[in-house]
This record gives C-alpha cells, structure tokens and sequence, in this order.
C-alpha cells in the first residue's frame, strides 16, 4: 500500500506520474519537487524526474489490499491530464469500481475533461469499463480467474456513479479555481469535493451547493506564498452554514508546516460519511 503523511487520505495510488503545470496553484508543486530529486537514478520510480507517464503495472495494486482504506488516486499526477487516454481512464475506474471496499478520491485541476469523461454517451459505462479493465489487467500478466474476480458483472459496484469514488477539484484563487468548483457541479459523482490548497486569496462567498466536503491548506515549502486566517475562517464558516464537513490540513507558523492547526480554539478535521461495499 503507498504509504502517506497526506493528513486526509490513508493512501495514494499512481497508476500515472508526473504531470504539466497549468495554474498559479502549481507553481511550487510538491510532486514534482520529490520526483525530480530522482531524475537519472536507475530504478527509482522517478528516473524520468516528473514527465508525465502512465504506470500500468500499478493499476492492479488496490485488489490487493484488504482492510477498507481512503484512496488518493495520483498523489503524483492528475488523472485527468491530457496525457491520459480515455481508455486508460476507463481501466482506472475499471480496478476502483472491483474495489468496493476502499473509497477512492479523485482530484484534478482539469476539471472540464472530468466533466467530459464523466457524462459520455456509452449506454452502459461499467459494462465498457470493466471490458477495457479487463484488457489492460491482461496485458499486466493477470490470469483470466484473477481478471474475472476483478472485473466481471456482478463484482464490485454496478451502479454509475461509482459509488465509492469521490471526485473533487483543487481551488487556489477566484480566477483559476471558481470555474472547477462550476464545473465540478455537473459531474455525476457519489461525493464532490473541493481542495483549497494552497489557498492563495480570499475567495468570497463560495457556491457549496452539490460539494460534500472541503479541504484547506497553506502552500508549504521553499518560497510558500502566504495563507491568511481571516480567509480561513470565512470558509469555515461558509461550510458551516451549508452543513458542509470542514478539514483544515494545514498552516505555516514560524517557516514550519503545522499539520491540523487550531482555529479559534480547536481542530478542524471532519470527514464526509462514506459508503463502502
């Protein structure tokens, strides 16, 4: 299992790495600071540093694991970035609709090819998506009974929206990150959620409506940009009237990361009810 200090997951699966810069909110990106550290080693997961590429001998790793777990899907990546082909799309949620049990969250900054992917014309979307699983789970080595425990009608979810997928949007600013939460609202999805990280400015009066949960955090690391309290508490505030669960991952005190931070006297960290299989 990818083991993570990440304050909201228990978990991260990669079946991409690397990534393309394509808001203020990436600039100081925390990927690909640790990839490139690894640029050139032989056999370090990151020898090619943070070029995008797809890992497909990674796709099969959440069968594996037993006990039920929050999953961040591409700590390392966005899932939605256009160097990730639709077929490769419908593998990933192929493994994470045999997964049941976990609860995978999902979070991109490309939003409008979320919304796209996610409302295709296919009749039957898991009937195409557990076929294109199926393929790419073979092409892995796995055996045909393995390949039927995983993808065959009647395992796991058969219901579309996944069930245990959550998918959200990160938001930095007004300019950049409101139009993701817009596009957000129109993707089918059992849970959205929003990943104000780093939040860079206040945002105003937040549209919560269809969210189910909100993340927020200072940029950390060498030249983070300043969060302020006030925007904090404003948006505490907001998911508070709207009975929107609330976690504050993080701030910076003194140059240090703080983890959990207290906020008027206490923690914030709620989490969204989920259902697993």
């Amino acid at each position: 299992m990818g083991e993570t200090s990440i304050e909201w997951t228990d978990a991260t699966w990669n079946p991409v790495r690397g990534c393309v810069k394509v808001s203020p909110g990436c600039k100081h990106c925390y990927a690909e600071t640790l990839a490139e550290r690894f640029r050139g080693v032989p056999g370090s997961p990151f020898e090619q540093g943070f070029d995008p590429r797809l890992v497909p001998e990674k796709l099969h790793d959440p069968l594996r694991w037993r006990e039920p777990r929050r999953v961040f899907v591409n700590s390392m990546s966005d899932l939605f970035g256009e160097f990730v082909s639709d077929e490769y799309l419908a593998a990933v949620f192929g493994v994470m609709a045999a997964a049941p049990r976990h609860t995978f969250q999902v979070l991109t900054k490309r939003a409008r090819r979320m919304s796209s992917w996610s409302i295709w014309g296919h009749p039957n979307p898991l009937d195409w998506i557990a076929c294109v699983a199926d393929d790419a789970l073979e092409q892995q080595g796995m055996s045909r009974p393995e390949r039927a425990l995983a993808v065959a009608p009647g395992r796991g979810a058969r219901t579309w929206p996944l069930p245990n997928v959550h998918l959200g949007v990160s938001v930095e600013d007004r300019k950049h990150g409101l139009p993701r939460v817009d596009a957000l609202r129109g993707v089918p999805a059992a849970l959205r959620f929003l990943s104000i990280e780093p939040l860079l400015e206040d945002l105003g009066e937040l549209n919560l409506t269809g969210i189910g949960w909100v993340i927020v955090g200072a940029e950390s690391g060498p030249g983070a940009r300043p969060m302020r309290e006030e925007w904090v508490r404003s948006l505490r505030d907001q998911c508070a009237a709207a009975k929107v669960p609330f976690f504050y991952k993080q701030r910076i005190e003194k140059g240090r990361k703080v983890s959990l931070p207290v906020l008027d006297g206490r923690q914030h960290a709620a989490f969204p009810e989920v259902s697993r299989g």
